[in-house]
């Protein structure tokens, strides 16, 4: 600027000496015409310049800022200098907010950014997929408009962003998310989403775990417990009484053992490492200790039957599959009236090897069986506690076949009885001779 005035007042001095010089040779007259032309040359000078400049600046860029002469060259210059360091700026300001943007698009939580009045400006994938909104409809709209939950009204309502909120989503599916609003400046906020879907689940299914136990114990225990305070309560006790009372104790301590038991195996199945050692299963010792078990639970009420068609054995954990097989054998036996049949059979299928337990028994409604591993699940609760089984044999047997990489299949259909098989990838077959790696 300061040399933008001083090249001013240079050029006004040199056309003032010009009028005098002409004053000087050709009279006042020429000196007047002489500064008048001078001055009409300076303006137009400037004026040439000033033309560039706006037209420069209809469409400002620094690869066209214009060339000038004197004090304009360096206006140019200048402009030019600030042009490119307003590119550069921007430049970084775009890359940032790139940056911004892809790692929010990349979050695994959802982000809406909301305005002072909680109108949408920006939301990421996930905040469309947890909240169901529509990043080209919604921008713009408020998200109580959008989010119509009571429980999320009352939330924005009280601004008290201190907690998360739990929301229970139907639609476009079924979702539990947690929701918490941050305020990040004067005006604006940030809405962030998080599915805890499996996380409810899982408490959920600590609870009905807990639950479950806990009724399961409290029966046998309840029972034990009448007994003894009947016995305490009585002066003398005799020998018919204690006949009486003493197998039922029994049993119920059984039945307590044997849930104790199979929640130990269970606790030690899922704390395991993933791996199984590699350890050959004699399958044809298995299969004899199992129809062993089968007649001896029986008792000689139902038909046991071995199909032994493959002479391959497993590699695997021995007491894990003796496990799980003995489950589906006890299972059979249990809910297979008496004068049926249960079958065991080992078989080769391709590729593939199965074991199967197949039974004349109660059969299994179709809608059940998809939950049939779950802990403590029982098609029918009184029969199953009649029959002595403690819910967790299935959760078991799920277990042990994920461990070994095969597969559970369950056909049943009610009063015709029910399928239980086993079936094992090709690694997990093994030659008699074969030795171990």
């Amino acid at each position: 600027m300061r040399e933008f005035v001083q090249r001013t007042l240079t050029w006004l001095c040199i056309i003032t000496l010009i009028g005098l010089g002409f004053w000087a040779w050709q009279g006042p007259t020429a000196g007047l015409v002489a500064v008048i032309v001078s001055l009409l040359a300076w303006l137009g000078f400037h004026l040439y310049h000033v033309a560039l400049m706006l037209r420069w600046l209809a469409h400002p860029t620094a690869e066209r800022v214009p060339d000038g002469f004197g004090s304009w060259h360096s206006v140019f210059l200048t402009l030019y200098r600030l042009m490119r360091t307003q590119s550069q700026s921007k430049r970084k300001l775009t890359n940032v907010l790139e940056r911004f943007i892809n790692a929010g698009e990349a979050m695994p939580d959802g982000v809406v950014v909301l305005d002072e009045h909680d109108r949408i400006e920006w939301l990421n994938p996930m905040a469309m997929e947890h909240l169901g909104l529509d990043r080209k409809q919604d921008v713009g709209n408020q998200i109580l408009n959008l989010i119509r939950q009571p429980s999320f009204h009352a939330y924005m309502t009280n601004a008290s962003f201190s907690q998360p909120l739990v929301l229970h989503m139907t639609q476009p599916r079924e979702l539990v998310i947690s929701v918490q609003l941050v305020p990040f400046d004067s005006t604006r906020k940030l809405l962030l989403s998080r599915d805890i879907t499996s996380l409810d689940r899982v408490q959920t299914v600590h609870r009905d775990f807990v639950a479950n136990v806990s009724h399961e114990l409290r029966t046998p225990l309840t029972v034990v417990g009448g007994f003894l305070e009947t016995l305490s309560d009585m002066e003398e006790v005799d020998q018919d009484t204690l006949r009486h009372f003493l197998p039922m104790m029994m049993e119920q301590s059984r039945r307590m053992q044997s849930l104790v038991e199979d929640l130990l195996t269970l606790s030690r199945l899922e704390n395991s490492p993933k791996a199984v050692a590699a350890e050959k299963v004699n399958m044809q010792e298995m299969l004899d200790t199992l129809m062993v078990e089968a007649e001896g639970l029986s008792q000689g009420r139902h038909q046991i039957r071995l199909e032994r068609d493959c002479t391959q054995w497993l590699w695997g954990s021995a007491s894990e599959l003796h496990s799980a097989f003995g489950n589906l054998v006890s299972n059979a036996v249990r809910y297979t009236p008496e004068g049926g049949t249960v079958t065991l059979s080992w078989k080769a299928e391709g590729d593939r090897l199965r074991f199967s337990v197949r039974d004349s028994g109660i059969g299994i409604p179709r809608e059940h069986i998809p939950r049939l591993t779950e802990r403590f699940y029982r098609v029918d609760r009184g029969r199953s506690r009649g029959n002595g089984g403690t819910g967790l044999g299935l959760a078991i047997v799920k277990h042990v076949i994920a461990r070994h990489n095969a597969r559970l299949d369950i056909q049943s259909e009610p009063e015709k009885g029910s399928t239980f098989s086993v079936i094992f990838q090709r690694e997990r077959s093994a030659d008699p001779d074969q030795q171990a790696a």
